[in-house]
């Protein structure tokens, strides 16, 4: 299957739709957005590590960052902060520059290691796309760098992560297609997001509409019961 390219996501949708679907399709599907520090620092981060013109050699190393890339068996697209090609006997041949070249995905993130696996997702859609893109053999390393720390984290992309890839974008374009937003699921991560104003995740029950309206009209009676009809 090949998805139509108007019908493409932004592959960095991954990352927030394994953090929370309700925000993804906040952000997605109704086109919702707000700032606070973490986005903000984020963003000044991306646009260090986002130079289209950059093109570095170090030996065996090429370094490009802000890499458009795209995959239309995943129905996504996106941009890579930065790939480093290495030299090796098994990679692709690249324009302008001799031997064989096999790419490696980092993505940069403005704090810490998270425990969920949101990152390593998106970092493994990255490898998707390339290995569709360049035909290249499959990308089993890439890196996550910390801001916070200043340090990158290796990651393994296997199997397992590369069908959680899968099955997180499946259920993202059925969600889109059917314009469905998530409720809201509180957890300890809603008052770090930046759209927690707007989702409310707190201000939501889990009683229907019909039964909060019954509670309200059974604490605005008089002691009594209801007033008798003249």
């Amino acid at each position: 299957m090949a998805y139509d390219e108007d019908d493409w996501l932004p592959l960095g949708g991954l990352q927030h739709y394994a953090y929370c679907r309700r925000q993804w399709a906040l952000i997605t599907l109704e086109n919702q957005w707000a700032e606070n520090l973490r986005t903000t620092e984020g963003h000044l981060l991306h646009e260090r590590a986002h130079d289209a013109d950059f093109r570095e050699k170090r030996g065996d190393t090429l370094l490009l960052r802000g890499l458009s890339i795209h995959s239309r068996a995943l129905g996504v697209s996106g941009q890579c902060d930065v790939v480093e090609f290495h030299r090796q006997p098994d990679g692709i041949s690249l324009p302008g520059e001799e031997g064989l070249w096999q790419p490696t995905p980092v993505e940069y993130k403005r704090g810490r290691p998270k425990e969920t696996d949101a990152d390593r997702l998106q970092l493994c859609g990255q490898a998707l796309c390339l290995e569709e893109m360049l035909l290249c053999a499959p990308i089993r390393l890439g890196y996550l760098y910390y801001g916070e720390t200043a340090r990158r984290e290796a990651v393994t992309l296997d199997d397992d992560l590369r069908d959680t890839v899968r099955t997180c974008l499946l259920d993202m374009h059925r969600l889109r297609a059917r314009g469905h937003t998530p409720g809201a699921k509180p957890h300890k991560g809603c008052n770090a997001c930046s759209l927690k104003e707007v989702c409310l995740p707190f201000a939501i029950g889990r009683s229907s509409a019909a039964a909060y309206i019954a509670k309200r009209l059974r604490q605005e009676e008089p002691e009594g019961g209801p007033p008798c009809e003249s």
